[in-house]
């Protein structure tokens, strides 16, 4: 379990906050406090693994705990939730070591993205002695690709990102080589026309190539394959 403290001032968002991780397997809520100042204390107390911090407080800046935590050497992650657009902002705040910036208002699906890609990568580090190139620009280099690609899926109906990483995946680890839409169904559970959904928008994306097989009568099967990437 992923051990999460959230510091947020504002008792309806935090309550937004707290909710919305139980949602999401793997984490745990081990305290949710209004200041900075409580914030330190429940750091230290507490040693999590994952900060969920805002930037505005009556007393202080979020970053200035960000800052706290980087110069006292604490082994943290912070996710800051704000609706502080600025470029500036922004900047520092990734400069001192935010794994992820989330403006507010936010939907549950960009929270949830960004905690399942926060477990994705400590599970790649954890199960890592030695760390290759390949690994860290999936982690580092594609992470604001990534981002673009959550939010444009995400609005979408009928799609999520999770469910979209999660088949293509599949796809990957395939033997076969191709798949249909009916054999996703099958393996998946989801239904049909869903499979064809995600299939579809794959292709679009340029991550699946598509291959109409035909017969000798009735419409040609359309079956679909992992596109080759050109490595350099």
């Amino acid at each position: 379990m992923i051990k999460v403290v959230i510091i947020e001032d504002d008792p309806m968002v935090r309550e937004i906050n707290e909710g919305f991780l139980r949602k999401v397997e793997g984490y745990l809520l081990l305290k949710s406090v209004s200041s900075i100042e409580e914030g330190k204390e429940v750091i230290k107390e507490e040693k999590p693994d994952l900060v969920l911090l805002d930037l505005f407080f009556p007393k202080g800046l979020g970053t200035e705990l960000l800052k706290w935590i980087r110069i006292n050497n604490i082994k943290c992650d912070v996710i800051l939730i704000t609706a502080d657009k600025s470029m500036e902002t922004v900047e520092e705040s990734f400069r001192y070591g935010v794994v992820d910036y989330i403006i507010k208002p936010f939907t549950f699906n960009r929270f949830k993205e960004a905690l399942l890609q926060y477990m994705d990568r400590r599970c790649n580090f954890e199960n890592c002695e030695n760390i290759e190139q390949e690994l860290i620009d999936k982690m580092v280099l594609r992470d604001k690709e990534k981002n673009v690609r959550c939010d444009y899926i995400d609005n979408i109906k009928g799609v999520s990102t999770h469910t979209y990483d999660k088949i293509l995946q599949l796809i990957k680890e395939r033997k076969e080589g191709t798949i249909t839409a009916q054999e996703l169904a099958l393996i998946t559970g989801v239904s049909r026309i869903t499979a064809r959904r995600y299939l579809d928008l794959l292709e679009k994306q340029g991550e699946l190539v598509l291959i109409m097989e035909y017969g000798k009568v009735g419409r040609p099967l359309n079956k679909y394959r992992i596109k080759e990437k050109n490595t350099f």
